[in-house]
């Protein structure tokens, strides 16, 4: 089950955030970047005031009761920003990560967006995957920020979207 995220949704989401950052951070940045309490903390206040925003959207993937996937976005510099998508390791491959592309895209589709950006970590490979599968492409325009890729979506052309309009 995809759903809006409420703040009684705050611990789990500062949970799953952190363990899934940990898992491509780790080995390429020093741990207290990724999961120190300053971090975590910093993380606690973004994800609050993100949640708590009309401006952003937050979703909150359920399985078995169980928090399992998060995935935020907004408008910023007039384009839609897939800022945080993330998925617990323990529900990899369950199908949690595409259910929430999904749902962002068909928001995104309603709301009329024609195209969405984000960035991944460059070492991020499993996410680079799993957003090429999904429809993804290097920015033509910048395709690099810092250590981060720069992805480009043409929402109006999603993969199994029928273009006859």
């Amino acid at each position: 089950m995809i759903r809006t995220a409420t703040p009684a949704d705050l611990d789990a989401i500062v949970r799953l955030h952190t363990e899934a950052r940990a898992t491509y951070y780790r080995d390429h940045l020093p741990a207290e970047e990724y999961e120190g309490a300053a971090e975590v903390g910093r993380s606690r206040d973004g994800w609050a005031r993100a949640i708590g925003r009309s401006d952003v959207t937050v979703l909150c993937a359920e399985q078995g009761g169980t928090l399992a996937g998060i995935a935020a976005f907004a408008v910023r510099d007039g384009v839609m920003d897939l800022t945080q998508l993330h998925v617990s390791p323990s529900h990899w491959r369950t199908g949690i990560g595409t259910a929430l592309h999904t749902a962002c895209t068909d928001a995104w589709q309603r709301a009329g967006v024609r195209t969405a950006r984000l960035e991944v970590f460059v070492h991020n490979t499993r996410a680079q995957a799993f957003y090429a599968r999904q429809g993804w492409t290097p920015d033509p325009d910048g395709p690099r920020a810092g250590s981060h890729l720069v992805l480009c979506f043409d929402v109006g052309n999603r993969p199994g979207i029928s273009q006859s309009r």
